[in-house]
Parts: structure tokens; sequence; C-alpha cells
């Protein structure tokens, strides 16, 4: 089975469970991923869409067979046992994700991949007792992506507003990607900074904060 790069990269920040569940699944390459590695006993896959359910079910049909896969057509959380061990929810927005979970219920592990809006996850999971394990951003397929791995109960770190926004793994080992990224962002922020006719002052500011972070970050990158 061969993986996009963003897949790999969360297939290999999975854990070893005995139930594990597939939220918006997608291809459900996860979840064989998972199967065929020996990660875990169950697993459930899941989507709104019934349409796009059956590209899974396709996909998994030998374990669904063998009664070890479960499908089902749900919004978030809905379908899904509240018993499960460890979730992935990966290609939605961070608002959604919040949604899911505030809706649903909060699994032991969790595997999250938002598009956008990433602090609004931090933020959430931090104030319902979460761990954030992993937390940091990567580059794959031309594209930056955040990955967050949490475990509720576990021990907090502390996180500052640039954690919050950034992700802590960043500031504290911040990689060449994550200063690929803040370079991006440096560009789009000036390009907005010259056609913006009012909020100038916000851009600014957040050019300034971008500007600061690339160098800090390329500083500790040169190992000075």
């Amino acid at each position: 089975m061969k993986l996009t790069g963003r897949l790999s990269v969360l297939c290999k920040e999975l854990e070893s469970c005995t139930t594990f569940a597939d939220v918006g699944c997608d291809h459900g390459y996860c979840t064989l991923y998972m199967l065929e590695s020996g990660l875990c006993r169950t697993a459930q896959i899941s989507d709104i869409s019934e349409k796009s359910l059956k590209k899974a079910e396709t996909l998994l049909s030998a374990y669904i067979a063998e009664g070890r896969v479960r499908p089902v057509v749900c919004d978030g959380l809905a379908g899904i046992d509240s018993q499960t061990e460890q979730v992935l929810i990966a290609g939605m927005g961070g608002e959604e994700i919040v949604k899911i979970l505030s809706d649903g219920f909060l699994p032991p592990k969790l595997l999250l991949q938002p598009m956008k809006n990433a602090e609004k996850v931090r933020v959430f999971l931090l104030r319902h007792g979460y761990a954030l394990l992993r937390d940091h951003t990567f580059y794959a397929d031309k594209k930056f992506y955040d990955v967050i791995k949490a475990e509720r109960g576990g021990v907090q770190e502390e996180y500052s507003e640039d954690m919050l926004m950034f992700g802590r793994g960043n500031i504290l080992f911040p990689s060449a990607d994550f200063a690929k990224m803040l370079e991006r962002d440096i560009e789009r922020c000036r390009v907005w900074q010259e056609s913006a006719k009012e909020g100038r002052a916000e851009i600014c500011a957040r050019l300034q904060k971008l500007e600061g972070l690339y160098d800090e970050t390329c500083r500790r990158l040169r190992g000075h």
C-alpha cells in the first residue's frame, strides 16, 4: 500500500490500541495501515456521506467480512462506539474538529490534523484535560499541515500564546518545514499589507510577529 506523504506522516503517529476509529475516513488507508500493521484489533470507519464511505468499504471489504471493521454513516462521532480507545480525525477544519468532539465524546487518545484554525483545537484539548504529546507542522504533497497527538489525563505542559498559535513543538523544537511555512506566511502578509485598505495595523503586527519568529527559528536551526 503506497501512502501519500501526508498520510504516511499521520500513520507513523498512530499508536497500538484495541479499538480504533477513523472519522471522515476518505479511502480508509489509515485504517488499513492500522490493521495490516497489527496496531488494532477492531476498527470503525465513518463518513457523513454514504457515497464517500463506499470507497473505504471497498478497500476494507475483507476486514468488514471478518467483522473486524464496522462502517457507519454518521455525523462526526454520532455513530462511533464511545468506548473507542483511539480516534483519528484528519483533513477537516479546526472549528469542525472542535464541534465533532463537543457534540460527541472525548476519546482517551486522539490524532488530529486540522486544515486550519489549529489554535482553536489546542485550546479545546487543553481545556478538556488533554496532554498534547506531539504538536508540530510538516510539509508533504506540496502543502503544510499541522498534526496534534493528544492523550486525555496526561501531564499537561505549559502553553504560551505563541505555542497556542503555532504549536508547541514548532516553538521549542523548530524544523525546516516550520521555517518554510513562516517564509510563506511572511510573503502572504507582505502582499496583504501592500493591498489592504483597512486593518493595516493588524497586518503589520502579524507581520512583525512572523518575522521575529522566523529569525528566532533560523537562529535555532543554525544551532546558535
